[in-house]
């Protein structure tokens, strides 16, 4: 990875032009590659004023935790439709995208006490409840993203894309020529089988993806409508996690894996499952475009930044947590052998990986606004 871009559910929340600049020092002082971080844009006052500091985008959930209060911490999260459009609306006046978690709180609050009313609060129950009736509660969500963005004329980007309504809701819109797009995360193609949830239980949630559902979106990666891969990285402790074995609604979601998807991803490639210049878009050239930052990133040009990743197609390697270098120290993939290996990450021209070692310094990776 050359460019590093964070989410605003951190402590502080960065919903203010304070917080947000805070953030900016302290990456200038420890990051090895190149960043920026993305503001919530929940507060109207504060859109304005945050899009003049440089993000690449604002960042809205539409989730309230229940049982939990973290990763969606009050403060980043808009489920009132009127709050929410309210944002839309001052988002498109700075001409920044909008990325939202989709997730319709109101269905879910039915559904989740279903389960809670019979005392499970299992991994199985949870990721039953995030897919019930089909994904209903992705599916709603999504419909009422895509109107409001043909309302107020929003650049919209909807996260966490996993059911075959959703797909085709986007892909109407793209074909209506608006500027609406998604993103695919590593665990949805990868790790949230049944099969893992059983056995993995917490340290595979997220949320469970039905083996059609992935399919669908294996095919819409390789059709263009879903057009970014995003890590969802979430490193999130063994021991937080381990307590949604007795129950998952305490746990929090997601888990570590910008170090390993890659990885994953050229395995793919060697299985036939996409191409390599499809890897490179929706890894590079499509998070470029649509984040305003091409040409400087995205592309190997005449005037962009040499940013590149050498990999080695027929190297192959199992993961595990022995190499991780996360501060959590373990990995889901943990086992899983792969065949395709990053063995050089360049940024801006110089070294800081190689053969797995990290050899950058820290301070080195540049704040990256968007051009224009």
């Amino acid at each position: 990875m050359t460019l590093s871009v964070g989410m605003p559910n951190v402590n502080p929340p960065t919903t203010t032009v304070e917080r947000y600049r805070t953030l900016i020092e302290d990456h200038k002082k420890k990051s090895i590659v190149d960043f920026n971080h993305n503001p919530s844009g929940t507060v109207p006052e504060q859109i304005p004023l945050l899009a003049k500091e440089g993000p690449l985008a604002f960042k809205i959930f539409m989730v309230r935790d229940t049982g939990r209060d973290y990763p969606h911490m009050p403060g980043i999260g808009l489920h009132n439709h009127g709050q929410l459009f309210r944002s839309f609306e001052e988002i498109a006046k700075t001409g920044l995208p909008l990325m939202v978690h989709p997730h319709d709180q109101d269905l879910m609050d039915v559904i989740e006490q279903r389960y809670w009313q019979r005392g499970d609060h299992s991994p199985q129950a949870y990721g039953k409840a995030y897919r019930d009736f089909e994904g209903i509660i992705w599916d709603t969500a999504i419909a009422t993203l895509v109107r409001m963005q043909k309302a107020a004329g929003t650049r919209l980007h909807i996260l966490h894309m996993s059911t075959p309504g959703g797909i085709e809701m986007i892909r109407r819109a793209k074909e209506e020529g608006r500027p609406v797009s998604g993103e695919v995360n590593p665990w949805a193609l990868f790790l949230a089988t049944w099969e893992n949830v059983e056995k993995l239980g917490p340290y595979c949630l997220g949320f469970w993806v039905p083996d059609e559902h992935a399919a669908a979106l294996w095919d819409a990666i390789n059709d263009g409508t879903l057009e970014v891969i995003g890590t969802d990285h979430a490193p999130h402790t063994k021991e937080e996690k381990d307590v949604g074995w007795e129950d998952m609604w305490k746990s929090p979601g997601g888990e570590p894996q910008i170090q390993d998807y890659l990885r994953l991803f050229l395995t793919a490639v060697n299985e036939g499952k996409l191409t390599l210049d499809r890897l490179v878009r929706i890894t590079s050239y499509n998070p470029a475009r649509i984040f305003g930052v091409y040409p400087r990133k995205g592309v190997l040009q005449a005037g962009s930044d040499a940013d590149i990743t050498i990999v080695d197609m027929n190297k192959e390697e199992t993961i595990s947590n022995e190499t991780t270098y996360t501060k959590v120290g373990w990995t889901p993939y943990a086992g899983r052998k792969v065949k395709g290996v990053p063995i050089y990450t360049i940024v801006r021209g110089t070294v800081v990986m190689e053969n797995g070692k990290v050899i950058g310094q820290p301070g080195f990776g540049e704040w990256i606004r968007p051009i224009g």
